[in-house]
């Protein structure tokens, strides 16, 4: 099965169109994704710690966690699912290959791998060492058995450093290196995402939900982007939904924002239709 999922997976990438691949945080939510008709999914780990009352910080959720969280997903439906495995669970390149080699053993076809440290004062990897990374991961995934898309990410944006330049050379680097689709979350305009669209081959994914205001999947597919994933958009999303509601409650002591909450019918429906199926390696 895994094998099957994997190579769906690769062939989403390989297609002229661009692909959306939403992000579930627990068991219902990747039910009711894949009932509503998409193609792969991504776990995210800023939705996963909302849902167990903590903060999205790097080294907070260990390896072993991680893992258990990407297979419950990966065994909720029949499709395939990447994961967010942070920066690898450690600093050195055989403790991403280490990583790596867990998530193809739990089901996964896909990663991404950060270049951030979850240090305040040095945030970023240096850059021959971040590429070090990814190429262990690169070399790692290789030894799966299965086709596996590792994803790099220069988390520039992310951490404070808005330097176009070089977040260009680290996703080369990591291109250059093996990496199967290449990752800057956070980039401000439709310029700097054709600028990065441009540097490299390998398919390029696109965070939707953090800035970008008013852009479109069609504009995104015009400037090269081949996938588009949410993060924690779609758990933000529904955790805004609920505030709201309580807010409306405490505050006003009205129940309006109830009118627009998801029907037991629709829900059940949804759930009911996506049978989870466990993996087994072919």
């Amino acid at each position: 099965m895994t094998l099957e999922k994997a190579e769906a997976f690769q062939k989403l990438h390989e297609h002229d169109r661009i692909f959306v691949l939403p992000n579930p945080w627990d068991i219902g939510t990747a039910k009711m994704l894949a009932a509503l008709g998409f193609e792969a999914l991504a776990t995210t780990s800023a939705g996963y710690a909302f849902s167990r009352g903590r903060l999205d910080q790097v080294g907070d959720m260990g390896r072993q966690e991680a893992l258990s969280h990407a297979r419950e997903i990966v065994e909720a439906t029949p499709l395939p699912v990447s994961a967010d495995l942070e920066n690898g669970f450690g600093d050195s390149p055989e403790a991403v290959a280490e990583t790596v080699r867990g998530a193809g053993e739990v089901g996964l076809v896909g990663c991404t791998i950060e270049d951030t440290t979850g240090h305040p004062d040095c945030p970023l990897y240096d850059k021959i060492l971040a590429i070090e990374r990814v190429a262990a991961g690169v070399e790692a995934a290789a030894s799966l058995g299965h086709p596996f898309m590792l994803t790099a990410r220069s988390e520039n944006y992310l951490c404070g450093r808005p330097d176009l330049d070089d977040t260009l050379e680290r996703l080369v680097g990591y291109e250059a290196v093996g990496a199967d689709v290449l990752y800057a979350p956070g980039l401000p305009d439709l310029d700097s995402i054709q600028k990065v669209c441009t540097a490299v081959s390998k398919p390029v994914n696109v965070v939707a939900g953090i800035g970008l205001k008013g852009v479109t999947l069609g504009d995104l597919e015009r400037c090269g982007v081949r996938r588009v994933s949410v993060g924690s958009a779609l758990a933000r999303t529904a955790l805004g939904a609920m505030l709201s509601a309580a807010r409306e409650i405490r505050d006003g002591g009205t129940f309006s924002a109830f009118e627009s909450a998801a029907s037991f019918v629709e829900i059940k429906e949804l759930i009911g239709s996506v049978s989870g199926q466990k993996n087994t390696d072919d």
